[in-house]
């Protein structure tokens, strides 16, 4: 383990808000019922953010949440929702847009009241959403379409996710990767291909994506 003092030089990076809202969404509580419940989650957010500041965390690197809206598993299980010029579903992409201005307004709260500590709130939302509106600019393409599921417009099944073997006309087979994954977005209809990840990470390590705007290099240096 670390020797105690290094613990105050590390940098804490939180990635928050996808599963609470998402499985609230799967147990039938209506976008209205979990937008309420938004304020809530993210004060224990900042209660989480003190206990650690309490025991000498100084350096936090926030993420807010994705653009859900855009998923395969949210386009599949609410395939009414309102699409926008993309197609993704636009009240599920406001529920996430609600949360990250909720937890953008506490972590600015926390600046205020831990003046010596370096707390960057990281727009991951604004870098995954490039990928929706110019795929093929980016090098990707069918964004909306998961690349290892199987059946329907968008490749997703809940009853036949990845990796898993199901049943097709009397035959096995197993649910496996689409043929080039380093252009496609969605793994899985819920986690993003590793070609995605590294396409947000090289943006927001940048700092362009961040309030404050400090690139990730100097978020690990304490004032």
């Amino acid at each position: 383990m670390p020797r105690e003092e290094t613990f105050a030089k590390a940098l804490y990076t939180f990635d928050i808000g996808q599963n609470d809202l998402t499985q609230s969404l799967f147990l039938n509580m209506t976008i209205v019922q979990v937008i309420a419940a938004i304020p809530d989650i993210v004060n224990h957010f900042s209660d989480n953010i003190k206990n650690l500041y309490s025991l000498g965390a100084r350096l936090f690197w926030v993420y807010n949440m994705r653009p859900i809206g855009c998923f395969p598993q949210i386009l599949t299980s609410f395939p009414s929702a309102k699409k926008d010029s993309v197609g993704c579903a636009k009240p599920y992409n406001r529920l996430a847009q609600c949360f990250n201005a909720e937890l953008k307004n506490a972590l600015a709260r926390l600046r205020i009241e831990f003046p010596l500590a370096t707390i960057v709130y990281v727009d991951l939302y604004s870098a995954l959403y490039s990928l929706y509106t110019h795929p093929t600019k980016n090098g990707f393409e069918r964004p909306l379409v998961a690349c290892c599921g199987y059946g329907g417009k968008y490749n997703y099944g809940r009853d036949a996710t990845c990796g898993e073997t199901i049943s097709v006309n009397g035959k096995n087979i197993m649910v496996g990767s689409c043929k080039d994954p380093l252009v496609r977005v969605s793994w899985d209809g819920v986690h993003f291909t590793e070609a995605a990840n590294k396409f947000a990470f090289d943006l927001v390590s940048s700092g362009n994506f961040s309030n404050p705007p400090i690139p990730l290099k100097l978020a690990c240096h304490p004032r």
